[in-house]
């Protein structure tokens, strides 16, 4: 069984400087129910879908299932995704032996920007950059699929 261990932060400083790929991505949800979450995704110029499980008690891992698809394919089921596409850019920003994945959403999700790190232990260490701020692992509002039903920009 394929396990994603990841802990997830606000960012609060400048990033892109030290970034060393960007990719566009929209993507959206068959099922955003926590058991089986099942999303679509083109990425730059590629399509996947990816099937994730519940998470455990802290929120840092989870079964995680992804294949690539066609990106053709992948528009046709953006079609029947449930309501809310997400839309952002992914930054990835090394730091120490660990790369950053830093999410600058658009739409109703503009001025949220997240970076998530994956881990082989939920124990193991990293190097935190000083643009990352408070830690959100497990915090549900901040997952893209809590992020299409309740937006960044009706939490104020």
């Amino acid at each position: 069984m394929a396990q994603e261990i990841e802990k997830k932060f606000l960012v609060i400083g400048d990033y892109k400087a030290n970034s060393k790929k960007e990719t566009r991505i929209t993507q959206g949800y068959l099922s955003s129910i926590p058991e089986r979450t099942v999303r679509v995704r083109v990425k730059g110029d590629k399509g996947f879908i990816t099937i994730k499980g519940i998470g455990n008690e802290s929120g840092a891992s989870r079964y995680e299932w992804e294949k690539e698809i066609p990106v053709d394919e992948v528009k046709e089921l953006l079609a029947i995704c449930e309501p809310g596409i997400i839309d952002k850019t992914r930054f990835l920003v090394d730091s120490g032996k660990h790369t950053f994945e830093v999410d600058e959403f658009y739409g109703d999700n503009n001025g949220l920007i997240v970076a998530e790190v994956e881990l082989t232990d939920e124990n193991e260490e990293f190097v935190k950059p000083g643009w990352l701020g408070k830690e959100v692992t497990g915090d549900i509002k901040y997952f893209n699929s809590m992020l299409m039903k309740n937006p960044y920009k009706d939490w104020k």
